[in-house]
């Protein structure tokens, strides 16, 4: 009992440990996120995006490219771009750009891992993107498109009203960063269920689960020099169990931390980490937005592009030397998490930062109850709150035994 209790407490100290290294990160990347998203319109983007020629493909990048990488976020406005007449590659472009090439994600990334894997993010979304424009071209679904475009149109609740303002008088009033306020707690709204289940499940897994059952979830694993067959294998696994975790890209970056301190290799994290877009939710949204034939299309594209992008990456930063050594990674139970350091003042600027932005948006606009949550929204909701007993009991039981038992 007393070897469970201490892991117990091990595994709760490095959930909080692992939060408070990502809290400025996050804290950042939504405060870029959300000027971004008052200060640029996207009508004119929209008008522009209704092929899929070059430049829709590219604006599609470039405005998923300043857009919220929460991925239910992302899939809403997807589906807008969509129905008001954008291209299907170039709204799927926005997707996975949305998801990928956004500021805060590649933070949150550098602060957990290497620079290796910041580049590969980047790099592997334009990657993902230009792979599912070919994949997309060879397959012609022009009659699934239609119909999609169809049902999108049916279940879409679009509201057309109200004037587009000039971002030079909004950045200088007092209306433009209350929307920013508002939008920045809008933005923690959206991911604090999937922030607490994935930090609460990565500190699990780091005190609970051995190296053995990485080693063998993860063939090849450990291994300086894994062939193709344990690539390819590593980068299968890591969409299935980015499946099972059913958390969001920022929440899956601790976990993708534990996974290289436990020797996967460089393709199958990145897997693991581009493996956002094909989870059990995301397909029921699709299924509810397109109907299920093309959310299962789509499910299908993006685990083609995933795995050869995965697989591209660690070959071609294999060839250029540029691999990270995971003998480097240390043990994330080991770090020293809690110092007098940066962290901490960064910390204590984005807690001061959301706290006015909390308390402006509760004087403004107040905090309005949603109704409308979709079933696996309430179950996270659930598991968030089970994640919160977990941790309190956790630290309880690291007060009564001491950080070595």
């Amino acid at each position: 009992m007393d070897m469970f209790l201490q892991s117990w407490g091990e595994a709760a100290y490095t959930s909080l440990g692992l939060f408070w290294m990502a809290f400025w990160a996050f804290g950042f990347g939504y405060l870029i996120s959300s000027m971004i998203q008052v200060f640029v319109t996207r009508e004119r983007m929209q008008k522009a995006m209704g092929d899929a020629g070059a430049k829709s493909v590219a604006l599609g990048t470039g405005f998923g490219f300043i857009s919220s990488s929460c991925s239910f976020a992302a899939l809403a406005t997807t589906r807008s771009l969509f129905t008001k007449g954008a291209g299907f590659i170039p709204a799927l472009a926005f997707l996975l750009a949305s998801t990928n090439l956004v500021v805060e994600l590649g933070i949150v990334i550098a602060v957990f891992l290497t620079w290796q894997f910041v580049v590969a993010e980047y790099v592997g979304g334009i990657l993902l993107i230009l792979l599912m424009w070919l994949v997309v071209r060879l397959t012609r679904p022009d009659k699934l498109i239609k119909q999609a475009r169809e049902h999108a149109r049916q279940t879409a609740d679009e509201d057309q009203s109200g004037e587009i303002p000039d971002w030079r008088k909004l950045i200088r009033s007092r209306e433009g960063w209350q929307k920013v306020a508002n939008r920045y707690v809008m933005e923690w709204r959206m991911v604090w269920k999937d922030v607490t289940v994935g930090f609460t499940v990565a500190g699990i897994i780091a005190a609970f689960v051995p190296q053995s059952f990485f080693r063998t979830l993860f063939v090849g694993s450990g291994s300086s020099d894994p062939g193709l067959f344990a690539l390819l294998a590593q980068a299968l696994v890591g969409p299935i169990a980015a499946f099972f975790t059913f958390i969001g890209s920022m929440g899956n970056i601790p976990l993708a931390a534990v996974l290289y301190g436990n020797g996967v290799a460089f393709a199958g994290i990145m897997a693991f980490i581009f493996s956002d877009l094909v989870v059990l939710p995301v397909l029921r949204i699709q299924a509810k937005y397109y109907g299920w034939k093309m959310a299962l299309y789509i499910l299908a594209v993006f685990l083609v592009i995933l795995v050869a992008a995965a697989l591209i990456l660690h070959y071609g930063f294999a060839a250029a030397g540029l691999l990270p050594d995971a003998s480097a990674a240390t043990d994330i139970t080991q770090r020293s998490f809690f110092a007098v350091d940066y962290t901490l003042f960064l910390n204590l600027i984005f807690v001061i930062v959301s706290g006015a932005f909390l308390a402006w948006k509760a004087k403004t606009a107040g905090f309005m109850a949603s109704d409308t949550d979709s079933l696996s929204e309430r179950i996270l909701r659930v598991a968030s709150f089970i994640a919160f007993f977990w941790l309190a009991g956790g630290l309880g039981a690291r007060l009564v035994l001491g950080p070595g038992g």
